[in-house]
């Protein structure tokens, strides 16, 4: 335990964290810091595999209701999912097929643009940190030749010089990297049935809407 607890420097490891977050501020902004840190709930709660069995049977719900009744009924239909349920309610608002495509191609667009941010953003520390961890092993060893002639003073500078490397190596490849892909693993499966959702959607609203055309195009013939 002893061992242990000399490898945590509370200073040397605040500086660290301190510095990759810094450099990932620097390249991705301040928004995206924000939206990585508020990103880390989905690691426990997401779940995108009961999310799209839910989708789906609401799917089923929706189609059932716009087969009987039209697409105007369709946001009788109550969803938990946020996404599903601002899809629903343009569905059911939309008088234009079009127009519920480009809506739905642009939300998730921008989805996947919002989620892109977040992943390099964790990406950026898990590049930084090793880089960082280098440096201070540099500034340790600079440190340590400087005081060559005190034997006391040596012990301390190469401490430092370890630490930083093992802090970068630890932040990168088991915090930063492994919160990078998992977060990007959910996002892949969230705008997949996503995608899926938008595409049934999208059939519902060209069914329901085609005999309204070829009755429009009766009457002006």
């Amino acid at each position: 335990m002893g061992f242990f607890l000399k490898l945590f420097n509370p200073l040397t490891l605040g500086v660290m964290l301190a510095g990759c977050v810094a450099v990932a501020l620097l390249q991705n902004g301040a928004r995206s810091f924000f939206r990585s840190i508020a990103a880390l709930k989905a690691l426990w709660r997401a779940d995108p595999d009961r999310d799209m069995l839910l989708a789906r049977a609401t799917m089923t719900k929706v189609d059932h209701i716009a087969n009987l009744r039209g697409l105007q009924c369709t946001d009788r239909v109550r969803a938990a999912n946020p996404f599903l349920a601002m899809a629903i309610r343009k569905l059911a608002d939309t008088d234009n097929v079009d127009h519920f495509e480009m809506w739905a191609q642009q939300s998730l667009d921008d989805r996947r643009t919002r989620h892109e941010k977040v992943h390099k953003f964790w990406q950026s520390i898990a590049e930084t940190a090793p880089a960082l961890g280098m440096i201070g092993t540099i500034v340790g060893l600079v440190g340590m030749f400087s005081v060559m002639d005190d034997p006391a003073k040596i012990g301390p500078a190469m401490a430092l010089a370890m630490l930083t490397t093992l802090y970068g190596v630890v932040i990168a490849n088991f915090v930063a990297a492994p919160v990078a892909a998992r977060l990007i693993d959910l996002s892949e499966r969230e705008m997949a049935w996503q995608t899926e959702l938008c595409e049934r959607m999208l059939r519902v609203a060209r069914r329901e809407t085609a005999p309204v055309r070829r009755a429009s195009i009766s009457a002006v013939a």
